[in-house]
This record gives C-alpha cells, structure tokens and sequence, in this order.
C-alpha cells in the first residue's frame, strides 16, 4: 500500500520552481534556485565549526568550492556534488544540505561548483566531478585526513555525477569508503522524449506532473546537458547501463514515491545489489524529488533524509 503524499509537502508544491519548461531559460532557472534558497534567509543555516570557500581542480581549470568542518581530528571525507538538472544550482543552492551532511556523518565536506551546461555539455559536468575527486585525495591531509575513509555524495544531478564518479574511481583503482545517491539520475537514454524507454519505469508515466520535477523538466535538462541525444547511452551520463557495476563502493540510494526519477533510482540500487556491492535503499514514501531540501517544513522529509544520512555515516566510519 503506497503511504499518501505528505500534506506538508503537498501545500509547498505550488510555491517550488523549476516547473515550466516552455519558458524556462537556463539563467531563469539558476535564479529560481537562487531565489528559493534565499528566502530562508531568516532562517539560522545548521551550524558547523567553520565553513571555507576553497578551490579543487576541474578538468579545464580551477573550479570553486567549498568546505565544512564539524571538528578538527581526523575525519571521513566527503566529496559532495550538487543537484539542479545540471543547468542550475551552485554552492549557495546546496549550502544547508551540504552542512547537514557535515553535521550528521561527522564528515569534512567538500561541496564542488562544477561547470554547467548549456555552456559546457556532457562530460564536462563528469570529468570536473571526478577531476575534483581525485584532486582532494591527493590532497587528503588538508581535509580528513584520511584514505580509507572518503566518500561521494550529491543529489539528482550531482547523485548522478557521484554514481558516475563511484564507477571512476573503481576503475582508476581508487577506493572509496561510499556513496550517497539521493534521487539520482541514472538512465539518459532517450533524454525523457522516447516514449519504449520511458515505458521501462513507469513512474516517469505516474508521476509526470503535479509532483514539482515532471517528466517534460527532465527532458528539458537532457537536452541541455547532452549536445547529442546519442550519448545518453554512456555510462559516464547513464551509470545504470555500465557494463559491470562489481566492486563498487557501498552505496546508499534514496528515492522519492512520487517523482519520476524514483524507477531508475530503484532499478540502480538493484543492479548494485545484484553485482555484489553493498546496499541501502530509501524509497521515500509520502514524500517528491528534493525532499532533502524540505526537512524544515516537513518532518518526514527530514526523518528520511536522517536515516540515509546515519547510514552513509555507518559506511563511512568501516571504511575501505
């Protein structure tokens, strides 16, 4: 039985943006972000012993970051990527997310502004996101402090490039400790348009509108970040359709009930699982896609979003 979406939640759908592909631009929709993140202004951030705007490495060049301290001991560290269909959100957007990630893992979080398109199309959105990981590994001793215990993190667009990077990493022979995948992209293939591969996760059919991200938002973000509709194929954009996802780090993957990313967030937790690598998942019942983001108004946000955190925590602290 499908719990109810949850009231609180139902009465803030109407104020979020990003709802309106037709005369949605890619600055508009940075400035909605921006706008909806500075009206909690009033609202005291979660506070953290020290927050620091930093620089990592990108693939083209420096990028801009920024890092939170809960302690000074050596810690977890986490790399964390964040979301806004690749075309909008920045540090400010995320700025109380990536805090609560510091406060609740115990972790140094490292939250990376990599470029977006339209002005920089797929890869460049991946190859800035692993290039930033691999740059503070290398510079573990003024983060955490310590290898075995660095993780990757991001939500919707950014879950997508923390997938992705997870499968780099394994790749280039690095390990990481876990991941945190919150409603994350993970199927491109036929950028949200074609209607066979839309029909092998159903919730892009039940949850298409009504729930603030729609199915038509998701293809307008697609055709932004893909230059060709052809590479929505790479595992580098689709992490599910990797040829082998064994050896991963362990993984925490969050959905939303009503959202139509929730089927390919679930079909990658399963694929995880089946190839050996250990597993959390959260569907995120009652609740929609950016929920992380709503634990101020919603406590069933906010207790979901606490549990995923406690168990990326619990990844973290057994290490690699």
């Amino acid at each position: 039985m499908t719990i109810p979406l949850d009231p609180v939640v139902a009465q803030i759908i109407p104020l979020l943006p990003l709802r309106d592909p037709l005369t949605m631009t890619p600055q508009s929709a940075r400035d909605a972000l921006r706008a909806l993140a500075a009206a909690r202004a009033a609202i005291p951030p979660p506070p953290v012993a020290s927050v620091e705007d930093i620089k990592v490495k990108g693939a083209a060049g420096p990028l801009a970051a920024r890092l939170y301290r809960v302690a000074r001991e050596p810690s977890p560290t986490v790399v964390f990527f964040h979301g806004g269909g690749w075309v909008a959100g920045d540090l400010e957007t995320h700025d109380r997310q990536a805090r609560l990630l510091a406060i609740e893992t115990g972790s140094v979080v490292i939250s990376v502004d990599y470029r977006r398109p339209p002005e920089t199309r797929f890869p460049g959105a991946f190859e800035d996101a692993f290039a930033a990981m691999r740059d503070v590994i290398s510079r573990i001793a003024e983060f955490g402090g310590d290898t075995s215990r660095v993780g990757v993190a991001g939500d919707s667009a950014g879950g997508n490039l923390a997938a992705t990077v997870a499968i780099a990493c394994r790749d280039a022979g690095i390990p990481l400790a876990a991941q945190l995948l919150v409603y994350p992209v993970t199927d491109v293939a036929g950028n949200y348009a074609d209607k066979s591969e839309n029909a092998r996760f159903p919730s892009r059919h039940e949850n298409a509108e009504g729930y603030f991200l729609s199915r038509a938002v998701m293809e307008w973000f697609a055709g932004h970040y893909l230059e060709d509709a052809a590479h929505g194929t790479d595992w580098r954009v689709s992490p599910l359709r990797a040829k082998n996802l064994a050896g991963l780090a362990p993984a925490v993957v969050c959905t939303a009930w009503f959202d139509p990313l929730r089927d390919e967030g679930k079909a990658y937790a399963d694929a995880m699982a089946a190839a050996g690598v250990a597993t959390k998942y959260h569907p995120g019942a009652g609740l929609i896609h950016g929920y992380f983001g709503l634990g101020e108004a919603s406590q069933t946000a906010k207790a979901e979003a606490q549990r995923a955190r406690a168990d990326f925590r619990a990844m973290l602290e057994r290490g690699t």
